[in-house]
């Protein structure tokens, strides 16, 4: 498995290197955008399949190269961001602009690594056991294939979108707290709970006028099912 990581501090870069490969990865290395970007083309034997981009890297930044990614030919490629302690906006804008997951620095390397491990093994897990289709009005879901549509139209999601949405149908008028989405979609015990409620806003914004997602005030979101009117808000 080929992990590229992007940072201008070859410290950084040196650090994180030793922690992943003690777990069996192989890693890539790279300090500026322009060289982020020729790695991320590669589309042979030697393509990454995650990669954990520095926010504030030379031009084009981290959250640019994300964004490419998403529009790219891998929309579903796991990314990892690294932002500075502190800056909401980059976790935000990261999360929104595509992003995985994300680490702010300074950071320690297990837990990247732990981070690491963590999307990949939710990227690579096996197809779920009930793999007949799941569908509310316009929207299908089909997990063996992990394709998404609305009517005739496919919608790219990113692993950590299609998880939730899958989720959500396969709950249907159950609210959930951000903490139990955290939990049951990401598999983590704890983490920035801003991670769900941004994925809960691409997720409105890819599904548009037909989702269902509900904010329940005070206590999470729920998908209403069989809804007289699609959610909106």
């Amino acid at each position: 498995m080929r992990i590229l990581v992007a940072d201008d501090d070859p410290v950084v870069r040196e650090v994180v290197r030793r922690y992943l490969e003690r777990d069996g990865l192989t890693v890539v290395e790279t300090a500026d955008g322009a060289s982020t970007a020729a790695a991320l083309a590669d589309d042979g034997a030697d393509r990454v399949e995650l990669a954990v981009l520095d926010v504030m890297m030379p031009a084009p930044d981290g959250i640019e190269l994300c964004r490419a990614v998403r529009a790219g030919e891998r929309p579903d490629m796991p990314i990892i961001l690294l932002t500075a302690l502190g800056e909401e906006d980059d976790r935000v804008v990261g999360l929104e602009a595509g992003a995985d997951d994300y680490v702010t620095k300074p950071f320690s390397p297990r837990e990247l690594a732990l981070r690491v491990a963590s999307v990949l093994r939710r990227s690579r897990a096996a197809p779920s056991p009930d793999r007949t289709a799941l569908c509310d009005g316009p929207i299908r879901l089909r997990p063996a294939a992990r394709a998404a549509s609305v009517g005739d139209a496919v919608i790219e999601l990113t692993p950590r979108e299609f998880d939730l949405l899958e989720f959500l149908l396969r709950h249907p008028d159950t609210v959930f707290t951000r903490e139990e989405l955290l939990a049951g979609v990401w598999g983590w015990d704890f983490g920035d709970l801003s991670t769900v409620t941004v994925h809960v806003k691409r997720l409105r914004a890819k599904l548009g006028d037909n989702h269902r997602l509900h904010t329940v005030w005070g206590r999470g979101y729920a998908w209403r099912r069989d809804d007289a009117e699609p959610a909106h808000g």
